[in-house]
């Protein structure tokens, strides 16, 4: 039986879940030395959906422009990793990584960098992690900073191809009270998602093989 647009159980949900949310707190370390300051990035939810309905949540959620720090990645698994904010917040992003110390000029000087390198630290961090978990190595481009909206930033290649689909993943940003907001998006067509769902089952199998000698 095939699942439409839900490739994985609930048990691999849940699995993959805890994988993100791990990825996403070493990111969260790595971006507090950034910034000096206390960061919390978690992760309420896991989705795999279609790029058209990863496009919709967006717009619902978001009407204004966006910002991405978009990374490819290869390995076990492949595809292509975005950070993505609305553009209002990005400013307020530099801000916390430059420590409120430059003018406004200033740091629309450094805005690209400063969001590549944080994208770098957010999607590295969370990325390298999961592979870790999941003992496989995994290849990541250099970051790349886009603008648009999510019909644009979920283009996985030039040819429109029905079988890419999205892990979905809502993050709450919280920076030393700051108002920042954001999401995490893997890009990944079938053959990958199906490789990422034999080494979720890999990972849950050494997992139960610990918890005591269930089969």
């Amino acid at each position: 039986m095939t699942h439409d647009r839900q490739p994985l159980d609930e048990l691999e949900n849940d699995a993959l879940t805890e994988l993100v949310n791990i990825g996403v707190s070493r990111a969260a370390v790595a971006l507090r030395k950034m910034v000096g300051s206390a960061v919390t990035l978690s992760v309420p939810s896991v989705e795999v959906v279609g790029r058209q309905v990863a496009a919709t949540l967006i717009r619902e959620r978001e009407s204004d422009p966006l910002i991405a720090v978009r990374q490819d990645f290869a390995g076990a698994f492949s595809g292509r990793a975005l950070l993505i904010f609305p553009e209002t917040n990005s400013l307020e992003l530099v801000r916390a990584v430059t420590h409120d110390e430059l003018s406004g000029a200033e740091m629309l000087d450094i805005e690209e960098e400063a969001l590549a390198e944080t994208g770098n630290v957010v999607l590295n961090g969370c990325l390298a992690t999961m592979a870790n978990i999941l003992q496989r190595p995994l290849a990541m481009s250099l970051p790349q900073v886009l603008r648009g909206d999510g019909q644009i930033l979920f283009e996985l290649s030039d040819k429109p191809d029905d079988n890419g689909v999205v892990l979905f993943l809502y993050i709450n940003f919280a920076i030393s009270g700051r108002d920042i907001r954001g999401y995490i998006a893997m890009l990944m067509d079938l053959p990958s998602l199906q490789s990422l769902k034999e080494l979720i089952g890999e990972f849950i199998m050494r997992v139960v093989g610990t918890d005591g000698d269930a089969r």
